[in-house]
């Protein structure tokens, strides 16, 4: 079976390996396909400018006679060529080819196919796992221990360090997308550029994924039906022109995952505190202790009810624009007033 484990893909790539003249790079991360898929160009050793070398292919471009022509052809001064498939995703044509291609594997050209996840022992990857002179390369969103190291290769770049607490919430808030990882990344380096250490105020002020935390106070306050904090936290982003819609939005998100967590806890019996450290995406520490205690009230048909409310609302604001900022505020406040009424009767 011609296929690397997860792990395994770094090493893969340190080396160019004749053995494996086709190579398919896929899985849920694009980011990550897309960055080891130039990886894999850069260690061929084929020019990538020289057009007569390289060719880059859409995969709906692809048929047999196309891409055995291509494999065939000589580069203009000799050496390998390198012919770059992407958005490959079990395309009819694009599968054939490489069938037939794998019956006569090229000679002194590599095929590396960038393509999205792929089911297991189908269609493309099939093919490619189970040939001897191709090799299957998975992609799977970063789990803690490669964002580290990722962290750390961006650290050295810019000669930062950084604080634990920093890094523990990096470690937590990144992931998903390889790309847009490296590119929050960078920009916090870029932004504490000139400092010694990275501190957590500096991950706060930069991380694109932290603008949503100050919606989720509003929600905090929704969720444990805390409606003079709800009225003073709807109010402060009105005064910051946040648009109604992203409240609605957080609100909305914050729900789905508190459904997917409440599931875990009133159907499948397991602990709050257990489905909250497991969550994806993971739920930002200082709000941990909120929606443990909102877990506890929250049942899956009152988290239900709350989310017809909330599909209700975006509805209304459409059909009723100038009216959107009372609507809004009726139903997030109807939503505490309900979380209120909840939490009384669950300490009850």
């Amino acid at each position: 079976m011609a296929q690397k484990k997860a792990h395994e893909v770094e090493r893969f790539l340190t080396r160019k390996d004749a053995h494996y003249p086709i190579v398919l790079v896929y899985g849920p991360d694009k980011g990550l396909v897309f960055e080891r898929a130039q990886k894999f160009a850069q260690v061929s050793g084929v020019a990538l400018d020289d057009p007569f070398a390289s060719i880059r292919l859409d995969a709906n471009e692809v048929d047999r006679a196309r891409l055995d022509d291509e494999t065939r052809t000589m580069a203009l001064f000799g050496g390998d060529r390198l012919i770059w498939v992407k958005n490959a995703a079990n395309q009819k044509n694009l599968v054939e080819a490489i069938k037939y291609l794998l019956t006569q594997p090229p000679q002194n050209c590599f095929v590396l196919i960038e393509a999205g996840d792929l089911k297991k022992g189908t269609g493309l990857r099939g093919l490619v796992e189970a040939s001897s002179s191709a090799m299957a390369l998975p992609c799977y969103s970063d789990d803690a221990n490669s964002i580290g190291l990722l962290i750390d290769q961006m650290l050295d770049q810019f000669n930062l360090a950084i604080t634990l607490d920093a890094r523990k919430f990096l470690r937590n808030y990144l992931g998903g997308d390889r790309l847009a990882s490296r590119g929050e990344l960078e920009k916090l380096c870029l932004y504490a550029l000139g400092q010694h250490e990275i501190t957590l105020e500096d991950v706060l002020q930069s991380v694109s994924d932290v603008g949503n935390l100050s919606q989720d106070e509003v929600v905090d306050a929704i969720f444990m039906g805390d409606i003079a904090g709800f009225n003073e936290k709807f109010n402060r982003q009105l005064a910051a022109n946040t648009p109604l819609f992203a409240i609605v939005s957080a609100t909305q998100r914050n729900f789905l995952q508190l459904q997917l967590m409440r599931y875990n806890v009133e159907v499948e019996g397991k602990p709050p505190f257990a489905v909250i450290a497991s969550a994806r995406p993971p739920v930002f520490f200082k709000r941990q202790k909120t929606v443990e205690r909102a877990l506890n009230h929250w049942t899956l048909e009152r988290i239900a009810r709350a989310l017809e409310r909330l599909q209700n609302t975006v509805l209304q604001t459409r059909k009723f624009a100038e009216l959107d900022q009372a609507i809004v505020r009726q139903a997030l406040l109807a939503l505490a007033v309900d979380a209120a009424k909840a939490s009384k009767a669950t300490q009850s």
